[in-house]
């Protein structure tokens, strides 16, 4: 429902009913959005592909846009491309727009890798409706990047990216066909650092709330297993939340004290359900007679007088409007059903 509406703010569109109607047919929200992001040489390429395979996403890059799409913008900028000349961001994210409206995209997800390069293209992927759930940053020391590059080589078969030290293929006939890419002198990527490290700061300012830096310079399955469990993360809603919170633990682990603070700082009301029994008792009311006999007994009082004290203090206003936070109940699995049966279903 977030995303419906995200989607109908961000394209305000002419018929809104169809165009819900339309984003519920494609049954897409759970389809990943993400960019690949960092420096030259810093395993964009590797982290991508890895995560195409990993969640069956399609992969978008500058290569994949300019040699393996019929796009109708394709040709505009190989002109670019052939000319030596800088391809305009309205260019780009003109090309990305429509590869991304493409079914494959809308029912898969899309991986963007090393896009948006500035904050120019980032704003106008975003007035675009291009919003990506996660931004991936990669990083490492630029000496590290530097002597990665030099030793750097592609399969242009299956576009995967190895290097002479520290990833070799075993295999011999993936070693022949292995070519050097362009633009790798150290003047070059020295140049490509600096224009990076230029244009990151701006980039940084838009995706903030939901990019996540990962050092590069560590083991591959280390940088991997970081970016998915980053990617696969769900972010936290701002819409109004009403937090229903229950503290379970054995004897002095600290419940009344974590509810306590908990209640102080998020406002939400502190129910201690032995202090909630006393307090009936005090009221002396007919309910509260009941209640102390059992206490004057011995005895434990019943689960169901318990839920009925609950009950009504669950359902008061205060706890309706600010959340609550339960400790001293339930103690056992019978209670937490009979609080589950009365609706009382923390979150």
């Amino acid at each position: 429902l977030q995303n419906m509406l995200e989607e109908l703010i961000i394209h305000q569109p002419d018929d809104p009913i169809q165009f819900m109607i339309n984003h519920l047919k494609q049954n897409n929200d759970d389809a990943p959005r993400i960019c690949v992001l960092g420096p030259p040489a810093s395993g964009k390429t590797t982290v991508a592909l890895w995560l195409c395979k990993r969640l069956d996403a399609i992969r978008i890059s500058q290569e994949t846009l300019l040699f393996k799409e019929a796009l109708g913008l394709t040709e505009e900028a190989k002109a670019y491309k052939e000319r030596k000349e800088k391809i305009p961001n309205a260019l780009w994210a003109n090309l990305i727009q429509e590869r991304l409206s493409n079914v494959d995209c809308i029912k898969q997800g899309w991986i963007l890798e090393g896009f948006p390069e500035n904050q120019e293209q980032a704003w106008i992927l975003q007035s675009s409706g291009i919003i990506p759930r996660h931004v991936v940053v990669l990083y490492a020391p630029d000496t590290v990047l530097i002597e990665r590059n030099s030793g750097k080589r592609i399969d242009p078969i299956t576009e995967e990216v190895y290097h002479t030290t520290f990833d070799w293929p075993r295999d011999m006939l993936i070693q022949e066909r292995l070519v050097i890419p362009e633009g790798l002198s150290e003047q070059e990527i020295s140049k490509k650092l600096l224009e990076y490290h230029r244009n990151f700061p701006g980039i940084f300012q838009i995706y903030q709330k939901v990019l996540k830096s990962i050092n590069a310079d560590q083991p591959s399955m280390d940088v991997l297993s970081q970016v998915l469990t980053y990617v696969q993360t769900r972010h936290r809603s701002a819409a109004p939340f009403t937090p229903r919170i229950v503290f379970c633990g054995p004897p002095g682990s600290g419940k009344s004290l974590q509810a306590a603070l908990l209640a102080q700082k998020y406002g939400v009301v502190n129910i201690c359900c032995g202090q909630l029994l006393k307090e009936i008792v005090a009221g002396k009311t007919k309910l509260g007679e009941l209640v102390k006999t059992y206490i004057d007994s011995g005895y434990p009082v019943p689960d169901k007088l318990v839920m009925k004290i609950l009950t009504e203090r669950l359902n008061a206003l205060d706890c309706m409007t600010n959340g609550w936070v339960l400790h001293g109940f339930p103690k056992d699995v019978e209670q937490g059903e009979q609080l589950k049966e009365s609706h009382f279903v923390p979150n």
